[in-house]
């Protein structure tokens, strides 16, 4: 038995009663868990309007933008392949304290930053606390009320994205000390968090094995394997565009529009993430292979129709645009993890998530970091044709395999093609 599973007993209602209460109840417990979630996705995309700022008052390239970018993603990895399973074995309420306490730091670093080493400083330090923090709040939410809990891990990540990208772009341009206002009030919701987590009731009993959970594990069982590769093509496309909007996707909104208000940076990212939000609630119920089919095809779709709004300077369509591609990021990225997450049994998921984590954010630190180098040689404008055909590319062979290939069932047999 889990370690979940030993510490709670699912009611009819699919909600786990914790064990032993500490004053928060189920509601109001996923009610700290889905704002934790959405306070430290949010914290990750807040700097992303800030990025033009930086640049301005320090001088880096393109490619220390993306750099620092980048090595958001590579510490989230490594925080969530070391860590990712330690709130099985010593429990959610501790994890999840001192993954806000960390968040908390790195909100302090932002703070007090005056150079870009400070600033990669706090990414490494936000990386590591975000990755550790994933696991343990999406588990918690599950062992709270299995419903709720898994449609929060669906969209409330890519609502706080929404969020940040938005609410730090408004203080930026409208509210005082833009380099410093969106991590104090960060920081101020993350100490009031904290505080009310001594409060949330553990759902894990503690066990052995805490030391030996570190070691990472990344395994694609035999039988997931086929799956993987179909999704591969789709997941890396969904997550470079994510790379691409959330780095250099300001600085391109900015010469589309001929703005150069923050705010329009931020309402790009905004667009993006929530109808990626929308998407994922609009085809929660929809059969995944469909629904990666759809994602694929509107990521198509919504790129080209970007491009098209790049070289004609309409800012309408570049935003129309990215509307459809975010639909095609959530469709696509709720597709690819249905399809591939039932080929592993219970004892392989971990293994399984894994593997799949570090193909998403590889995709999503390595070719936007690429395009940093690549706008220093050639420019923003080229280098966003490029990017937009290599997405567009991947999107067509992930729908076009889709849709020849036969699918996989969790034991390995296939079924005919539809």
């Amino acid at each position: 038995m889990s370690p979940r599973a030993a510490a709670s007993d699912p009611s009819p209602s699919g909600t786990l009663t914790p064990t032993p209460a500490r004053g928060l109840g189920p509601t109001g417990s996923v009610v700290l868990l889905a704002s934790i979630l959405i306070a430290f996705m949010a914290a990750s995309s807040a700097p992303t309007p800030l990025y033009s700022i930086y640049r301005e008052a320090w001088g880096f390239s393109p490619i220390t933008l993306t750099v620092v970018f980048g090595i958001y993603a590579f510490s989230l990895l490594f925080s969530l392949l070391t860590v990712g399973a330690l709130s099985d074995f010593i429990g959610r309420r501790p994890v999840v304290l001192a993954s806000v306490l960390l968040q908390a730091v790195a909100m302090v670093l932002f703070i007090l930053a005056n150079d870009v080493p400070m600033l990669i400083a706090a990414r490494v330090v936000q990386g590591l606390a975000t990755g550790a923090a994933m696991s343990a709040l999406g588990a918690a939410l599950l062992d709270v009320n299995r419903t709720w809990g898994a449609l929060i891990n669906s969209v409330m990540p890519i609502v706080g994205m929404a969020i940040g990208a938005l609410g730090s772009s408004v203080l930026v341009q409208f509210a005082p000390a833009p380099l410093h206002l969106v991590y104090v009030v960060l920081l101020v919701v993350l100490v009031i968090q904290g505080a009310i987590t001594f409060f949330l009731p553990e759902t894990v009993r503690p066990q052995p094995g805490a030391l030996a959970s570190l070691r990472p594990k990344v395994r694609v069982p035999a039988q997931a394997r086929r799956a993987l590769m179909m999704v591969a093509p789709v997941d890396v496309a969904v997550w470079a565009l994510g790379g691409f909007f959330l780095s250099l996707g300001p600085t391109l909104a900015r010469v589309v529009t001929g703005e150069q208000a923050p705010v329009v940076g931020g309402l790009l990212v905004f667009t993006l993430t929530i109808c990626g939000a929308g998407s994922v609630v609009a085809f929660r119920n929809t059969e995944a292979r469909r629904t990666m089919n759809i994602g694929a095809a509107a990521l198509i779709v919504g790129i080209a129709t970007v491009l098209a709004g790049v070289h004609a300077n309409a800012s309408l369509w570049f935003f129309a645009g990215t509307m459809i591609a975010g639909i095609g990021f959530g469709a696509a990225f709720l597709g690819a993890v249905r399809t591939v997450m039932p080929m592993a049994l219970p004892h392989e998921r971990a293994g399984l998530m894994a593997a799949f984590y570090v193909l998403s954010y590889f995709a999503m630190s390595l070719p936007a970091m690429v395009a940093g180098a690549l706008v220093g040689q050639i420019g923003l404008i080229p280098t966003t044709d490029i990017y937009g055909a290599a997405v567009i590319l991947l999107a067509t062979a992930a729908l076009v395999g889709s849709m020849t290939l036969r699918p996989v069932t969790p034991h390995g047999s296939t079924l005919p093609s539809r």
